[in-house]
């Protein structure tokens, strides 16, 4: 084992963990290194926002996907800096050599040059941020319930959703379906009349990176679900509670969800030459970052630019994936050097609530009840773990038939102080 190149991947993410899986373990030693000890599957984050979910049924240990991958570790760790010169990986535990490097960090929030939204805003980019806005909401749910002041209980129950992509589509509509089926049921102190959420985008239509149809179709089941929405509106500011559109409206706002875009995760010890636009590390056909031979990129924060992408290929689990195989066949030698990469689209889809989606497959549109059921099926058999997809179908089977969740449990962390005894030992 001592003599096989070592490759450290940082990231365990769809590229991440797809590379580390089709790797040749005969010829190669594999690190995998992740501020978290699990692989999480951010498609279905705003379910757990929106307690649909619980955490764990769409989060799975790397050590238990380990168990069957020879020569394949994993260490947990952020990554604080590379030191290309003399091919070492440093974290805050530790300090790792490699002998080939491939980064697949994904992408971050993008504030737009406004990081002070980043303490007043709602994010869902990992399973934490997930359970913060759940939490959120439910905590709002409950204090409304209680509130006497019909006024105070408006603001109290008034939710923006910034950015119109699949993301802020899906939780506007799952705070849709929540205003719609869950209040009278479960919170019958409050009306739906109380509850206002709207959904902003900066462009002239939803789901920008789907057909026109596909938008049109969005904004049809979002006003089906009573969500206010905006079109070619951009948010200038957030003070005081109080959004400031372009359009000059001012709206009262206590739970602001940001999902209007993201940038590369980048790492310090790679110079600014070799990152682009996005903040992403521009890489040649056989996935090199720029100035470099044995340091690679894949996924996400990875800029591959050609004819028929100009701007790089889109940030989407799909292509993370299938560069994942293509990296892995080249470095295992099965892939021929005038072979370039050739992203095969698939189609792209979304879900605005039950019975209620658009699925823009290669060959056909799909919408409606249809779409809904592709969506579910396509996200099951993505998810890692038998176990896992039992849990999902479960509690999708469940809400379905009885429009109602056991997981709507407000749960906060508790700090405890520290105890003598625990210092001595």
């Amino acid at each position: 084992m001592d003599n096989l190149e070592h490759i450290v991947i940082i990231g365990g993410g769809f590229a991440g963990l797809n590379l580390a899986k089709k790797l040749d373990k005969d010829k190669y030693k594999v690190t995998i290194i992740d501020k978290h000890n699990f692989h999480c599957f951010p498609p279905l984050f705003y379910q757990i926002a929106s307690s649909g979910l619980e955490p764990s049924s769409i989060s799975f240990p790397f050590r238990r996907e380990m168990r069957r991958l020879k020569n394949v570790n994993f260490h947990l760790g952020q990554v604080s800096e590379i030191i290309p010169e003399k091919n070492i990986v440093k974290t805050q535990f530790e300090e790792m050599h490699y002998d080939k490097l491939i980064i697949a960090t994904g992408t971050t929030n993008n504030f737009f040059n406004n990081p002070s939204l980043k303490e007043k805003v709602h994010t869902l980019k990992s399973t934490a941020e997930a359970i913060r806005l759940r939490n959120e909401i439910l905590d709002r749910l409950e204090r409304a319930c209680i509130t006497k002041d019909k006024k105070r209980k408006q603001e109290l129950l008034s939710f923006v959703v910034i950015g119109g992509g699949p993301t802020g589509v899906e939780i506007a509509g799952a705070l849709g379906e929540m205003k719609r089926y869950i209040l009278k049921r479960e919170y019958p102190e409050i009306s739906k009349e109380d509850v206002r959420v709207i959904l902003i985008e900066g462009t002239d239509r939803f789901l920008r990176t789907m057909s026109e149809r596909a938008s049109q179709d969005a904004e049809t089941y979002l006003g089906h679900l009573m969500i206010e929405t905006r079109l070619n509106c951009l948010m200038e500011s957030y003070e005081n509670n109080i959004v400031h559109l372009s359009n000059g409206e001012n709206i009262y706002c206590e739970t602001l969800i940001w999902t209007a875009g993201v940038t590369g995760n980048t790492m310090k010890g790679i110079p600014s030459e070799s990152i682009g636009r996005g903040n992403r590390y521009i890489i040649d056909e056989k996935f090199n970052i720029k100035g470099y031979n044995n340091i690679y990129a894949i996924g996400d924060i990875a800029l591959l630019c050609d004819l028929s992408h100009p701007n790089g290929y889109p940030q989407l689990a799909q292509v993370a994936i299938q560069q994942a195989n293509y990296l892995a066949m080249m470095l295992n030698g099965k892939t021929k050097t005038k072979q370039q990469f050739q992203y095969i689209d698939k189609g792209s889809m979304a879900t605005i609530g039950r019975n209620r989606a658009v699925c823009d497959l290669k060959y056909s549109y799909l919408y409606g009840r249809p779409a809904w059921f592709v969506w579910m099926f396509i996200h099951l058999i993505s998810i890692l773990g038998m176990r896992n997809k039992v849990n999902v179908l479960i509690n999708w089977i469940w809400a379905y038939i009885f429009y109602t969740t056991s997981l709507r449990l407000l749960i906060r962390p508790v700090k405890y102080p520290i105890r003598k005894h625990w210092v001595d030992d």
